[in-house]
């Protein structure tokens, strides 16, 4: 198990540090580049920019919480949650696949992984 982890490519948990403006205050935040690729789908998925997504996450927080402590913290812990619940979906899709009596196919896996690859829309081919 150990050796899947330890193969990772160094660049994906390299940090590397962008500036974002929140609340009109620019902000420089430093995050691994696994967690910026992440990041840059889901402002893909919300049809919005990184920067956007981020401002929107920083206010949504301060809202909900009245301060935000740990921000990168926050943006590591919302990139895993949103993993966590593609991979949820994609597990509900292929029990109601089979329940409805359809076949499944589980794609290959390609020898490099990057967040694209989390999409449970490019894992599973479904057919009768």
């Amino acid at each position: 198990m150990c050796e899947y982890f330890v193969k990772a490519d160094p660049i994906q948990y390299e940090q590397r540090s962008r500036t974002v403006r929140i609340r009109n205050v620019l902000t420089s935040i430093r995050l691994e580049n696994m967690v910026w690729d992440i990041l840059a789908e889901m402002a893909e998925d919300e049809g919005c920019t990184t920067n956007a997504l981020i401002a929107q996450f920083h206010d949504e927080v301060l809202a909900h919480r009245g301060e935000v402590p740990n921000f990168a913290s926050f943006l590591r812990v919302t990139s895993m949650r949103y993993l966590h619940r593609s991979l949820v979906a994609m597990e509900k899709r292929i029990e109601a696949t089979q329940e409805a009596g359809a076949s499944i196919t589980v794609l290959p896996t390609v020898a490099r992984v990057t967040a694209r690859d989390a999409d449970p829309k490019s894992l599973v081919a479904v057919g009768r």
